[in-house]
């Protein structure tokens, strides 16, 4: 068989039409056209008032704290099972990361550990809906109200997800997504912030533009700030996907129940969950395996990649990794954040590309099967 690959979007007429039509005619007084148009719908489809297309999630971070003020001497709690991007813009404004632990049950931010992280200088909180997975939102928020810290959602990898009838990134007080080529809505590289907040947004959509006030003709700039803008065939992307978005969630839905399926039984294995009163998109589905199986993620990642399988590992903890470890915070999470470590350990994650038949699936199931048959 083919390699399968990890991910991968789903593209339709619709979306060439859409890029072929902002390539031809998004110029002059049209140049912001799809913006304006991907901006809106994305909006309406979270239920928020604002939202502001960029060119990744972690400029979308980036730009909520540095909207927010925070900055040296303030600290920042995210999780510490996920991918860098969630953290490093905590670095770019000066402020402090610390790493909270996970719920078992959820493998996103455990609303005790946030918590406990909590110190006088705790400024924000940036929970992440973890491969479509959603955490405890009423127990996060309840945390934050009482302790007046400001959240941010990450949602990169949960568009179409929900909590409570409530869509993924409309939760926190800014939420942000990525819009990656391994996403399930691709502009192939790209992000968006959202909020209802409109003096942050205000702020965010100045320091995007090399701190330029609203309507500036002169190139006067008023603060030295950044450049963090989409283009309008990405935005035309975005907008196509984003009119598909229920079609692209059924069919990740229907890989996962593919999945399910066939490893339904399998002792010692755990999928994504989905929690009552959520809706996971399982942008990636992942597979934990129990330590009775004495395999590692590196070494089942191996075995799959010989039977021409491509996979990801679970996140590492990112205390354990060269960017953070030898920090303080670090040294202090290695200590904690048992289950992040303990989950990640044998974690994976299987094919979950959008152009994913059964049959492959059951392949990837057949292979994964074996495999721990002889672990």
């Amino acid at each position: 068989m083919e390699r399968i690959p990890v991910s991968g979007p789903w593209i339709t007429q619709k979306e060439i039409d859409y890029v072929t039509d902002a390539v031809t005619n998004a110029w002059y007084s049209n140049a912001n056209c799809f913006h304006e148009r991907f901006e809106n719908a994305f909006a309406k489809h979270l239920g928020v008032r604002f939202a502001a297309a960029l060119p990744s999630c972690t400029s979308a971070i980036h730009l909520a704290l540095a909207a927010r003020g925070i900055g040296p001497g303030d600290e920042v709690i995210v999780p510490e099972a996920t991918w860098i991007a969630s953290a490093a813009p905590v670095h770019y404004v000066g402020a402090t990361t610390v790493f909270a632990d996970v719920d078992p049950k959820t493998w996103c931010m455990s609303a005790e550990s946030f918590e406990a992280c909590i110190t006088p200088k705790t400024k924000a909180v940036i929970p992440v809906d973890l491969y479509g997975n959603m955490p405890d939102w009423d127990a996060i928020l309840a945390v934050a109200a009482r302790h007046g810290v400001f959240v941010i959602e990450d949602a990169a990898e949960a568009v179409g997800s929900e909590y409570k009838g409530r869509p993924a990134g409309s939760l926190g007080e800014v939420g942000v997504f990525s819009f990656h080529g391994s996403k399930t809505l691709t502009t192939g590289e790209g992000g968006l912030l959202a909020t209802n907040d409109e003096t942050l947004f205000r702020r965010a959509l100045f320091l995007r533009d090399h701190g330029r006030k609203p309507g500036d003709r002169m190139f006067y700039n008023a603060e030295i700030a950044y450049k963090y803008k989409m283009s309008s065939m990405q935005a035309a992307l975005g907008l196509a996907q984003l009119e598909r978005v229920d079609e692209l969630i059924t069919r990740k839905r229907e890989i996962f129940s593919w999945y399910k399926a066939e490893l339904a039984g399998l002792p010692g294995v755990a999928l994504n969950p989905e929690p009552p009163g959520t809706k996971n998109s399982y942008w990636m589905v992942t597979v934990i395996l129990d330590a009775s199986y004495k395999l590692s993620k590196v070494q089942l990642m191996d075995l799959m990649t010989n039977e021409q399988i491509d996979t990801r590992p679970f996140f590492h903890p990112l205390s354990s990794i060269p960017a953070y470890h030898d920090s303080e915070q670090a040294r202090i999470a290695r200590a904690r954040n048992s289950v992040a470590y303990q989950i990640s350990a044998a974690g994976i994650n299987l094919p979950s590309a959008l152009n994913l038949d059964q049959a492959k699936v059951r392949h990837v199931c057949d292979v994964l099967k074996a495999i721990l048959k002889h672990a």
